[in-house]
């Protein structure tokens, strides 16, 4: 069931990913499209704390925590990292496709989980370099490889291609924090919401920046479809940090790899962007996804 979650969280991500970078091309501003996706999702959960008992007192938990700092400061940072993703996937995923954004995103989830797991940073402790775990983070980095065959690197900017690497050491780090603040304060929910306040606090810092220097966005466009990005990170880091527990977080970014990557193609392959590879790229990368994923779960025998 854990396992699943984590496909799960990779399809909402895929699907998360075209609808912010669609948002940030039509505005032309990619920051000013993630900060759009964190204020909806802030909004969700604003209401979802007010409405239930349980995540007001673990909102009561988390206030608490900080005001009498028994609750590490790094612990309340996961949304940071949450805002590069989305800021990323504004300023990337509408010019390479959701299948190259998914690939760079897969390479940094896949290093970086491995670093975590062994230094026991996630709320899993620390998990054992095992060789399947190590050839699945293999067989993650062949799919970027292939990825990145034939004209993809002459026709794309190299900036573009390591922004994604960079949301995905984010979106591993950003799972252990998540997972283990929803520990300290019994609320998965809540870690949630501070993840969505830190984020959406960087990127209205980054979004004034970004107008200062730029001016203001294009008009914001009317369809509503555009806006339902914040849904779907809101459900993603929820259910993230209630997984993460159970699997370890390279388990949990490799599960999330197989849902981003099957998820990615359907969408390129329906609705294809300006540097989306060709199918035979496509298809390489879910099988070899797959397959990275099989070597990894932690097959137990029945007696």
């Amino acid at each position: 069931m854990a396992l699943g979650g984590a496909v799960s969280i990779g399809a909402m991500t895929a699907i998360q990913a075209r609808i912010n970078g669609v948002l940030g091309v039509r505005i032309d501003d990619g920051i000013i499209a993630g900060l759009i996706s964190f204020v909806v999702g802030l909004i969700v959960l604003v209401a979802v704390t007010v409405a239930l008992p349980s995540t007001r007192a673990g909102a009561g938990r988390l206030w608490r925590g900080i005001r009498r700092r028994s609750i590490p400061r790094w612990m309340l940072l996961g949304g940071v990292c949450g805002a590069l993703t989305v800021t990323t996937q504004g300023v990337t995923a509408g010019v390479l496709g959701v299948s190259l954004f998914t690939v760079g995103v897969v390479a940094g989830q896949t290093l970086h989980g491995l670093v975590l797991d062994r230094i026991g940073f996630g709320p899993a402790g620390v998990v054992a370099i095992t060789s399947g775990r190590v050839l699945g983070g293999v067989f993650a980095l062949a799919a970027v490889g292939i990825s990145l065959s034939g004209d993809v690197l002459a026709t794309t900017p190299l900036w573009l291609l390591l922004l994604p690497f960079a949301a995905g050491v984010g979106i591993a780090w950003q799972s252990a924090a998540n997972g283990r603040l929803a520990q300290r304060v019994q609320s998965p929910m809540t870690s949630t919401l501070m993840s969505f306040v830190a984020g959406t606090a960087v990127l209205l810092v980054a979004a004034s920046i970004s107008v200062a220097l730029r001016g203001m966005p294009d008009a914001l466009p009317a369809e509503p479809w555009l806006y339902v990005g914040g849904f779907l990170g809101f459900a993603y880091i929820l259910l993230g940090a209630v997984v993460v527990a159970h699997t370890g977080v390279l388990l949990l970014g490799l599960g999330a790899v197989l849902g981003q990557l099957t998820a990615s193609v359907v969408i390129d392959l329906l609705w294809p962007a300006t540097s989306a590879p060709p199918l035979w790229q496509l298809m390489a990368m879910v099988i070899i996804a797959i397959a990275s994923v099989l070597v990894a779960i932690p097959w137990r025998r029945r007696r």
